[in-house]
């Protein structure tokens, strides 16, 4: 049935016109006013129209009216054209003989199809298509959410590879500088020689003028001319000027090469999403003995043993943990040098200079300093800051002077360490105050024992934190590079670091006092070996000769020379 329009107020109006509906057709189920109705029969005019008061409507099915038969309406289906047709098509016109059926009847089967297929998508296919578009609304949003985890990822990525870049260069420039300091320090040690010499000639000339002018017979016989001392002239340093390499593989690999530093920065896979960092390896071929060799065992009288630093390849100073004196001893034990503290405070720590000088740190009363020995005396070099006392220290290839500065609270009953720093000295000067990370989170655990320090040759800083019970290595700006906490070693006690050296091949060697041991790492603190079984008791201090053996001080009072490395 054709649905009336309704207006203001549930007026119907006609289906034709906007007017008030007064009729209606029951062949076609149309609302029609007055006006419209003979227009409605003129414009079906071979159709008959059953028209009756609007009050009085039917509703009923609508005839389609026959295409080849005028006036007539169809009321039968043709099964073989799938069409509807009136009586007489089937009769005499061209749809004589075929199958049919009443129109009614196809249209309630129709009717029940639609139904059952209205049914089924509203019971199976629209659920699906619902659930389908929820679940691509979440599949979008996941996927959103991973490209940009992924796109953070990259940009992670990048700021570690420009980071590795960078670190590269920093640690080239830092050797540039160190080079640069080292020969200047040569030429300049050369130029003092030189203006000596010269003010020896100088006198000689004088003395020799003098001489001559004189009339004296006994002044000529009694004259020695100290011309050949002062003819030998010292020898020129070599001056060593390191030059840079690059080779390039495009999209593979970067190697650098500058004096004895090679760094290597590979792409691994160009689609590569790992989040790994690339890495920055040494070519240097190191060869690790696998059996290592004790070369001497020095007898000392130095109660648990914490202070080896090395002098040249067969001397080293030494102290134990409550002497008041340092001690340089040889390869057979012999004291060759003593040097007092004084009576009542024992050092802190040792090292010795690029020239061969003896440095400690000594905390006296409330004044802490590191000290430079000289011939016969000791020259003040630095004093720590109020409440900081001065613990461990390492002289640097550069010639500064790295120290462990320790923070502590002053208590009734007892002192309580309240914070842990290294402070690079540059002539005297603070230059560099490591402490915290990029986030401001503290770098080295407070407590009451030392920050052992090494600076490897590509310039990052080795720390050895037992209190911590871990060894964390930074880049000379003071970014953290790694941390190792001894796991890899497998030791039965727990690791308890102590002393730390970095050797020639950027290694990093260093005691672990509980576990009678020493641990090997390479310079990107990946464990390569473990020393033990050389009679290694509570092993601590550690220091390298120029040979590169490992002086290892023990509890025991002896130090043991250990050969750790075959021939290349």
């Amino acid at each position: 049935m054709a649905a009336a329009k309704a207006g203001a107020h549930d007026v119907v109006t006609c289906d034709l016109c906007d007017k008030s509906t007064k009729q209606f057709c029951n062949s076609c189920q149309v609302s029609l006013c007055e006006t419209c109705v003979e227009e409605h029969r003129d414009e079906f005019k071979s159709l008959s129209h059953e028209i009756v008061n609007f009050l009085e409507r039917k509703s009923q099915l609508v005839f389609p009216g026959c295409k080849d038969h005028p006036g007539q309406r169809c009321e039968v289906h043709c099964n073989n054209c799938d069409g509807p047709v009136c009586v007489k098509c089937i009769l005499s016109g061209p749809h004589k003989g075929h199958d049919v059926e009443e129109l009614i009847e196809t249209f309630e089967r129709r009717r029940q199809e639609t139904k059952r297929k209205t049914a089924e998508i509203k019971e199976k296919i629209l659920p699906k298509c619902m659930k389908e578009d929820t679940d691509n609304e979440r599949a979008m949003s996941r996927a959103n959410s991973q490209f940009d985890d992924l796109g953070k990822e990259c940009k992670s990525l990048r700021q570690s590879w420009h980071q590795e870049v960078d670190d590269i260069f920093d640690k080239m420039d830092f050797l540039s500088k160190t080079f640069k300091d080292q020969n200047l320090n040569r030429l300049r040690a050369y130029k003092n020689e030189i203006q000596n010499v010269m003010s020896d000639i100088n006198e000689t000339l004088e003395t020799n003028d003098k001489v001559l002018q004189s009339n004296k017979l006994s002044d000529i016989n009694n004259y020695l001319s100290n011309l050949n001392k002062v003819a030998n002239l010292p020898k020129n340093p070599d001056i060593t000027m390191p030059h840079i390499e690059a080779k390039m593989n495009h999209e593979k690999e970067l190697n650098l090469e500058m004096g004895n530093f090679k760094a290597t920065l590979t792409q691994s896979s160009e689609y590569s999403h790992s989040t790994d960092a690339p890495c920055l390896t040494p070519k240097t071929a190191v060869l690790l003995m696998d059996e290592v060799k004790v070369i001497s065992t020095i007898p000392t009288n130095c109660d648990n043993l914490c202070g080896i630093s090395c002098v040249g390849e067969a001397e080293g100073w030494v102290f134990g943990e409550h002497d008041n004196n340092i001690s340089r001893i040889d390869m057979q034990g012999s004291v060759n040098d003593t040097v007092s503290t004084g009576p009542r405070y024992g050092p802190k720590a040792i090292s010795v200079s690029n020239e061969g000088k003896l440095l400690y740190s000594i905390s006296e009363e409330k004044l802490g300093s590191v000290k430079l020995v000289r011939t016969g005396w000791s020259e003040q070099l630095i004093i720590a800051p109020p409440w900081w006392t001065p613990e461990q220290l390492c002289c640097t290839r550069s010639g500064d002077i790295l120290l462990n500065e320790k923070l502590w609270h002053w208590k009734l009953g007892g002192n309580i360490p309240k914070d842990n720093r290294i402070v690079r000295y540059h002539n005297k000067e603070k230059s560099q105050e490591i402490n915290k990370d990029r986030n401001g989170v503290s770098i080295f655990m407070k407590g009451p024992r030392s920050l052992y320090m090494s600076e490897n040759n590509n310039g990052d800083i080795c720390v050895s934190d037992s209190n911590d019970r871990s060894v964390v290595v930074v880049n000379q700006t003071g970014r953290v590079r790694f941390r190792y906490d001894g796991v890899p070693a497998r030791r039965k006690r727990p690791f308890d670091p102590r002393d730390i050296v970095t050797d020639a091949y950027n290694q990093i060697i260093l005691t672990d006092y509980s576990n009678n041991c020493l641990h090997i790492l390479d310079q990107n603190g990946q464990f390569l070996k473990c020393v033990e079984g050389c009679g290694l008791e509570n092993p601590k201090g550690l220091s390298l000769d120029r040979k590169g053996r490992l002086w290892v001080g023990t509890k025991s009072k002896s130090i043991k020379i250990i050969k750790y490395m075959a021939p290349e």
